[in-house]
Order: structure tokens, then C-alpha cells, then sequence
């Protein structure tokens, strides 16, 4: 089922409130998780699309990350879950999650981050960005051409992950760029503040992985409540994409444990 609320596209499946909630990452999609969704049968999912990504729109304001809290936590208000929802989260979305989790334990049960990035010390102050290179190269060229150099880019993913990567690049609002953005608080400093279970979940350093051992051990001696870390080989940012079936047997281990 698809819907909208406000701005915010999402879509869900299962009848009732939603037992998980995804994220996504930046320039993804909210569809980018259908591949994950499918192999968890039985499990009533909501998958949002952030603002300027996806179908949802984009308000004319700096982007935030306690903005995209925000909005999901708009989303899941509007369909409040019974007993909190497990939010998991890939990268930008990881952060979201860590954000939501941190500031309304009311909503979220238990949350997953997929190689989040660590945050930065300091004010955060706003920053103008402009589009990387490598995603204006991808728009500029039609899907099925996306499709091949996402392929050639990364042969060890899926097929189904592909094509709605793809998809997803062309379907980020290019005045995302024109907005300037404020970066994240230490993830650490999140952590402290969470005290529902958590889930870390990281690949390799050396593959593009955001998440080192070292930082992980930091992070599980800042975190407020039960911890997690799961070192996934072979993976770099997109550690499901690199690792599915290791990353499954991770997230359904965690999500078996939260029933």
C-alpha cells in the first residue's frame, strides 16, 4: 500500500501499524529496500521516502538530520505502532534512525543502523553542498544505462538491488543542492542517549565501510542502553548489498530477539 503524509511519500505492507520501519540512504529510495522487505515475510514493514528523495517533496529549508527524525517521526504518528517500531536505517537513514530513537523512545522499540556516518564535533552549522559527481553522472544517463554501470561498479550485488538503485538516482530533487545542510552530532554522542536495544551493523574500512572495529568499540562504550555490533566481511557502505546473506541473518537474528 502506498500513501502519503504531508509532504512524505511512504509505502507499507501487512494490514495494522507497522512492526519495522526503513530508512534510506542518500539518494536512495525508499523502494531500495523492497529486496530486504521481501525476505522478511510475515513482518508488517513502512518504508519512507526522505524528503527530496524518492516521491516525497522537498520544503525550502536547510537539511537537517533532526529534520528527517522529524519527518519519520510524522509518518509513524500518523500510524502510531502499538509498542514502538524497530527503525532500521542505512547510512543518512541510520542517522535519522539513531535521532529518532534518541528523542521519542516512545515511538521506537529498537533500531538498526547500517553503517551510519560517525558525526562530526562542534556546532554543526549550516554548510552549502553541491551534487557529487558521480550522482550528476548517473542522472545523466537513461535507466538502463544506470542499471549497467551500477552493475559494472559493483558485480557482487544482487540483481534486484540494481534496478531500483537505479531508479532512485534520478528521482532526487535537484534543488537538494541549492539548500545548505547542517551535519550530524557524534554518533556516539547519540548513542548515550538511546536506551532502547541497538543494532550496528558494518562492513570494511578498506571497501568504503564508514564504520571502523575501533570506532565500534567506541560506540559500544558510549551507548545508554543494550548494544550490538556486527562486522559484516566482505561488504563496504552497502553492507546488504554487498553481504545479503550475511546481513539478513543479522537483522532477522536482532528483529527475532525484539518480539
Amino acid at each position: 500500500m502506498r500513501g502519503r503524509t504531508d509532504q512524505l511519500a511512504w509505502y507499507r505492507t501487512g494490514e495494522g501499524a507497522a512492526e519495522v520501519a526503513f530508512l534510506h540512504g542518500f539518494s536512495d529510495s525508499a523502494q531500495c529496500w523492497d529486496p530486504v522487505i521481501r525476505a522478511l515475510p510475515g513482518i508488517r514493514t513502512l518504508a519512507i521516502d526522505a524528503r527530496g528523495h524518492g516521491e516525497s517533496g522537498l520544503p525550502e529549508e536547510p537539511i537537517r538530520y533532526t529534520a528527517h527524525r522529524d519527518d519519520a517521526a510524522l509518518v509513524l504518528s500518523d500510524q502510531p505502532p502499538n509498542d514502538g517500531v524497530v527503525v532500521v536505517g542505512h547510512s543518512m537513514g541510520a542517522m535519522a534512525a539513531a535521532y529518532l530513537a534518541a528523542s521519542r523512545p516512545g515511538l521506537v522499540r529498537a533500531v538498526v543502523l547500517e553503517d551510519p556516518p560517525t558525526g562530526a564535533p562542534g556546532n554543526h552549522p549550516d554548510e552549502p553542498w553541491s551534487e557529487p559527481d558521480w550522482l550528476a553522472g548517473l542522472r545523466s544517463l537513461d535507466l538502463p544505462d544506470r542499471i549497467a554501470r551500477g552493475r559494472a561498479n559493483d558485480p557482487g550485488w544482487p540483481d534486484d538491488e540494481l534496478e531500483p538503485w537505479a531508479v532512485s538516482k534520478a528521482q532526487v530533487n535537484p534543488h537538494l543542492f541549492d539548500l545548505t545542510f547542517q551535519d550530524a552530532a557524534p554518533l556516539t554522542d547519540l548513542l548515550a542517549q538511546i536506551t532502547c536495544p541497538v543494532l550496528l551493523i558494518h562492513g570494511d574500512p578498506e571497501r568504503g565501510g564508514l564504520i571502523s572495529p575501533e570506532y565500534a568499540g567506541r560506540c559500544a562504550q558510549a551507548a545508554a542502553g543494550e548494544f550490538h555490533a556486527v562486522h559484516i566481511p566482505n561488504a563496504g557502505h552497502s553492507v546488504r548489498r554487498d553481504n545479503r546473506p550475511q546481513y539478513l541473518a543479522a537483522l532477522t537474528g536482532f528483529l527475532d530477539r525484539q518480539r
